[in-house]
């Protein structure tokens, strides 16, 4: 069976999971301060040593500095995505993904050993720049190394393990809240860290990266593992000449044919190398996709594109235009307003229900970003990127006008349905799909680019939000929700007219799109 038309290889999914630990280590992160926030830098015996004599009881800090030190992470993960696209592209996706816990690890000791402020904040930039760089090289990885059939749930696993790892933090976090056993909730984050650095050894490089770097024998062995049984040379065939030329890829192939033997491998999940096989290989070189006719007269530069530099794809008309689409979609992903709905859920549940019950619903909220999630996983193979995307960002407008209303006439039940239908609208469109497109519309020898900046450009919104929402808030209260409401519905305009749906087509065909435009 050609592997263009399989959906979900065992081998393939497993690889997905482990890969994806590293975003459920970032869920963790940003949602460990959530519950146990209050007696980490307010708790009643302060900074003396009553617990224990070699660790204060908390780390006293004023609203402003306890403000500072949960959103210190974002500074970790913008300087951690900014420099994330050098470091994937020179070391590769697996490796990349496998130093990136070290972030993880180092923080969580710090946070966990801490006896003042100063290791705390500098213990949440250390995770931060592992949430930087994870949030480049996951999507990256998910998108290169998954069928065209199963890249949207595939690509939802970073996503959904994010959100995973914000409500189990929520809920472990609740027994937890005591001193001294907040220290554990925050150096929780090392466990995961530490068995997704060994577990990655077990998965194989992306094969596009391999390929971009010249190892066309390994990239072929990695993407039959992949593949599992399924015949892989109409898909080789593909991702070579995507990135080196028709003509060159032609010649590689029949030269491999002459030379090596592929065997498929199991489904299972046996690392040993693949063996070459002709009969099952040799279709590309002789015949299989009309390559010999693509060999004799394509036009082609035969030559091998190296990595783009930042400033080089916007120079390039066709991946400008992609970066740009990239670039609004991850601005708006923080821009919409979730973020700052989250910070205030317990605020805005506080008009209708008591504080207790309030902090129980900022959790529920988290629930419901997860179960929506899991929703949209279901469906995003099925009707595709884009129109839940446009659905999303109508829902986010939508009820963020109806939070305004609640808020301003003081309507409980009105206030309480609004953040949950919202967090829910949110979940299934601008949560994960600007990750998704990042990867899937961008050509190899420009994603690691294309994704340093977009990433980056997240995590600057991300801190931007987390800082200046106060202000605006404090200044004009529930109208500031109206802000995020035109925000989404312009965003929902764009999408429309300017994305395209990925659902289902190759990396390549979607580029060549943009280059004939």
């Amino acid at each position: 069976m050609d592997s263009r038309d399989i959906n979900l290889p065992k081998y393939m999914v497993y690889c997905g999971v482990i890969a994806s630990i590293g975003a459920f280590s970032n869920g963790w992160t940003i949602g460990s301060p959530n519950v146990p926030g209050e007696v980490t830098h307010n708790c009643p015996s302060g900074d003396s040593h009553v617990n224990n004599p070699a660790f204060p009881d908390c780390l006293p800090m004023d609203t402003s500095l306890w403000g500072f030190a949960v959103a210190s992470f974002c500074v970790g993960g913008l300087i951690g995505s900014a420099i994330g696209g050098a470091i994937q592209t020179r070391l590769g996706r697996k490796l990349t993904i496998i130093v990136n816990n070290a972030g993880f690890v180092i923080g969580a000791v710090l946070i966990g050993c801490s006896v003042h402020s100063a290791m705390f904040i500098i213990g949440r930039i250390f995770c931060g720049l592992s949430c930087g760089l994870g949030s480049l090289v996951i999507p990256t990885y998910l998108g290169e190394i998954s069928t065209r059939k199963a890249r949207g749930l595939l690509g939802f696993f970073n996503q959904f393990f994010v959100v995973t790892g914000i409500l189990l933090s929520s809920v472990i976090g609740l027994p937890l809240a005591k001193v001294p056993l907040w220290r554990l909730a925050y150096a929780i984050v090392a466990i995961p860290a530490v068995f997704q650095i060994f577990a990655m050894g077990t998965c194989v490089e992306s094969p596009r990266w391999l390929v971009s770097v010249g190892r066309i024998e390994d990239a072929l062995i990695s993407l039959q593992k992949l593949r599992g049984t399924a015949d892989v040379t109409e898909e080789f065939f593909d991702i070579v000449s995507g990135q080196l030329g028709k003509k060159k890829a032609a010649r590689i192939l029949k030269a491999n044919s002459h030379e090596k033997n592929v065997k498929p491998v199991d489904e299972g999940f046996d690392n040993n190398d693949a063996e070459f096989d002709s009969t099952h290989y040799g279709k590309a070189a002789h015949g299989g996709s009309g390559s010999d006719d693509l060999e004799a007269g394509a036009e082609d530069d035969d030559e091998q594109r190296p990595p783009m530099s930042i400033v080089q794809i916007f120079r390039d008309p066709a991946i400008r235009k992609i970066t740009l689409i990239v670039l609004f979609h991850h601005m708006i992903q923080q821009l919409s307003g979730m973020n700052a709905v989250m910070y205030y859920s317990t605020t805005i549940f506080e008009q209708a229900v008591s504080h207790e019950e309030a902090q129980y619903m900022a959790i529920y909220t988290t629930v419901v970003n997860f179960g929506m999630s899991i929703v949209a996983m279901l469906f995003i193979d099925r009707v595709g990127r884009r129109f839940l995307l446009i659905a999303s960002e109508l829902g986010t407008t939508i009820f963020s006008v109806l939070l305004v209303i609640g808020y301003l006439y003081n309507i409980p039940n009105l206030l309480i349905a609004s953040v949950f239908i919202y967090v829910a609208s949110f979940a299934i469109g601008i949560g994960p799909v600007p990750w998704m497109i990042t990867s899937e519309m961008s050509p190899i020898e420009a994603s690691s680019s294309v994704g340093a900046v977009a990433t980056a450009m997240n995590w600057a919104m991300n801190f931007l939000i987390g800082q200046v929402f106060p202000i605006i808030f404090a200044a004009i209260q529930g109208w500031s929700f109206l802000i995020f409401a035109v925000i989404c519905f312009t965003s929902a305009c764009v999408t429309f007219f300017f994305l395209p749906e990925t659902k289902g087509r190759a990396i390549e065909d979607i580029v060549a799109g943009f280059t004939k435009k």
